[in-house]
């Protein structure tokens, strides 16, 4: 017997034994990362006085929080509200920081380093710094209170969803757009026709950040939308918070299921593009 091939079948049993760890780390890992999410499931199916008892699952599991949640309470329409919000944000957002990335990654003009590089100081600031400028300027300039824009215009072209579709775009051929427009056509053509769908899995996972980041947005939508009838799902979940002993518990648990909902339907549906854009810009760099 080759002396090589005994080492291997010698070391073949401790590496299964490392793999097994391995295993059984990351099932441990996934097990308390999750756990979370199904208590709180498992007690939206539960009636309040039996949410804090010393059982996981319902005795009588029940949908009846979820239909006291929708007749009790404006959820429903603050439900809608909240999807329109940020599905309108996603899309423009997408679209903006899609053409800026295209602008640093393709074209060359004076100041194009400086401006990158400013763009790129602005993601250091904090968002509390600007917070209240923000809000002066929503109330005093544009008079939008109490409306959604405020929720979807200044962040429509922010600094990472640029830094991050320029990384991206940078990979895409120069002599794929020099044809194009040898062959007439124009920028905005271009971008459109070639760029976008080259592109497709770094759009959606950039959609399925900003659709997760402006779905949970609460510190903001809790100063702008001052009339309760305006609350977004979250500010609304806030909302239902009251007096010590007298916080419904079971509303809350059913109104936080309603709200992972529309996360894990949007990230299903987009996971495969998702990875692959993950993937291609550890790749491409």
């Amino acid at each position: 017997m080759n002396p090589s091939q005994s080492s291997i079948r010698k070391q073949n049993p401790m590496q299964h034994l490392v793999h097994g760890a391995i295993y059984v780390f990351i099932i441990a890992i996934c097990i308390f990362t999750m756990f979370p999410f199904v208590w709180m499931f498992l007690s939206s199916l539960k009636p309040l006085s039996e949410i804090f008892g010393q059982g996981i699952l319902p005795t009588n599991p029940s949908l009846d929080n979820f239909k006291r949640l929708f007749l009790e309470t404006p959820a429903l329409a603050a439900l809608i509200r909240s999807f329109i919000i940020a599905l309108t944000f996603t899309v423009f957002s997408v679209f903006f920081c899609a053409l800026g990335g295209y602008g640093f990654a393709k074209f060359h003009f004076p100041g194009k380093s400086a401006m990158f590089a400013v763009m790129l100081g602005t993601m250091t600031i904090p968002f509390a710094v600007t917070l209240v400028p923000l809000f002066v300027m929503m109330r005093n300039v544009f008079h939008w209170i109490d409306t959604p824009w405020p929720l979807i215009v200044p962040g429509l072209a922010n600094a990472f969803g640029i830094f991050f579709m320029r990384q991206y775009m940078v990979s895409v051929s120069d002599e794929m757009l020099d044809a194009a427009r040898i062959d007439g056509a124009s920028e905005l053509q271009i971008f459109l026709r070639l760029v976008l769908p080259t592109t497709t899995p770094a759009l959606a996972s950039l959609g399925i950040i900003f659709f997760m980041g402006s779905w949970n947005n609460f510190l903001f939508p809790t100063i702008i939308l001052r009339d309760p009838s305006n609350a977004t799902l979250p500010v609304l979940i806030a909302s239902l918070q009251g007096s010590a002993g007298r916080t419904p518990y079971d509303l809350i648990m059913a109104a936080s299921v309603v709200s992972t909902i529309p996360m894990l339907i949007v990230f299903v549906l987009l996971q495969r593009y998702f990875y692959a854009g993950i993937t291609a810009g550890s790749v491409k760099g």
